[in-house]
């Protein structure tokens, strides 16, 4: 199976599903991107900060070169990580992914926060002070985003986007820039951002979803966190009514809401189940009770970035 095309606003389509490569890496980062290209994904997710832009794109190539799939089939997502947003870095960390990916463009490139960190000369990811506080830059989103708009103009991606960023910094980014074509922020049952999937409907922005599933592992070390809808007995009724499993239940709801949703998997036969979601639907009464898993509750909450003046959680959406 695979997933229908959406058109984005700047005239592109893109798949409505996707990979999530977060924390595949090496072997495992390769094996999976390139079994899910052979099992009717073409949209693979990535970034330079999960450090597998090479083993992603080595699966890419290796697929294209087998001929099963053109370049032109496939969609790949990456992301300008937070220590090179100063303009004079946007452009050489794009090449840097490129490089990686050992590819000719980027089909969708996206700030992957609206918080910069201090860039340094080894290039360290997670930049932190002597107490071990994250190392901030103050550098404005708008001046990064400027740069990655140039990006558009010379060929090395085909379109740009933003990812954790508020309603407000997206206002801000339309009234100073190009709109966003994407927006990538975590949603699930448990977080369903309707608010901010509105807001972003209305000026023609798509929602990326990652982590769809919650994190499991997360409630069964803590019972006093929300119960993740895909651990619901009550969803695993909904699913075996349409001889889907409850992960494949929730896949479908956040695709009904609007989202494009990137689950990660390294199990084949959840990998093919994931996308196995376009030849049912929920119905009104079974969307309706899966908003009733919504508390608002974050598995990503970035806390270590609340003193930032670029925290985007201090606002509803």
């Amino acid at each position: 199976m695979t997933a229908p095309l959406i058109k984005l606003n700047n005239g592109i389509q893109m798949p409505a599903f996707g990979l999530g490569t977060y924390l595949s890496t090496e072997f495992d980062g390769y094996k999976y991107t390139k079994f899910c290209l052979e099992n009717g994904y073409r949209h693979i997710d990535t970034a330079y900060f999960y450090e597998n832009e090479d083993v992603v794109g080595k699966a890419v190539n290796d697929v294209i070169a087998s001929g099963l799939l053109k370049r032109e089939d496939i969609f790949v997502t990456t992301k300008l990580w937070n220590i090179f947003h100063e303009p004079e870095l946007v452009e050489k960390a794009c090449r840097k992914s490129l490089e990686n990916l050992k590819l000719d463009y980027i089909d969708l490139y996206l700030m992957h926060t609206p918080i910069g960190y201090k860039y340094t000369e080894n290039e360290e990811l997670l930049p932190k002070d002597a107490d071990g506080n994250f190392i901030f830059s103050d550098v404005d989103y708008l001046d990064t985003w400027k740069e990655m708009e140039k990006l558009v103009e010379l060929g090395l991606v085909k379109a740009i986007g933003v990812s954790n960023f508020n309603s407000e910094q997206i206002t801000r980014i339309m009234e100073n820039g190009s709109t966003p074509v994407v927006n990538q922020v975590e949603c699930n049952p448990t977080l369903n951002q309707k608010k901010l999937i509105e807001f972003c409907k209305a000026r023609d922005i798509v929602i990326m979803a990652y982590s769809p599933m919650t994190r499991p592992h997360y409630y069964e070390k803590d019972k006093s966190l929300p119960k993740p809808a895909i651990l619901d007995e009550k969803v695993k009724e909904i699913g075996q009514k349409y001889n889907k499993t409850p992960g494949q239940v929730v896949l479908r709801y956040l695709y009904q809401i609007g989202t494009v949703p990137i689950p990660k998997s390294s199990n084949e036969t959840r990998i093919v189940e994931n996308i196995s979601i376009f030849d049912f639907e929920l119905s009104d009464e079974e969307m309706k009770f899966m908003d009733g898993f919504n508390t608002g509750h974050r598995t990503v909450p970035f806390n270590a970035c609340k003193s930032h003046k670029y925290y985007m959680f201090n606002i509803e959406f």
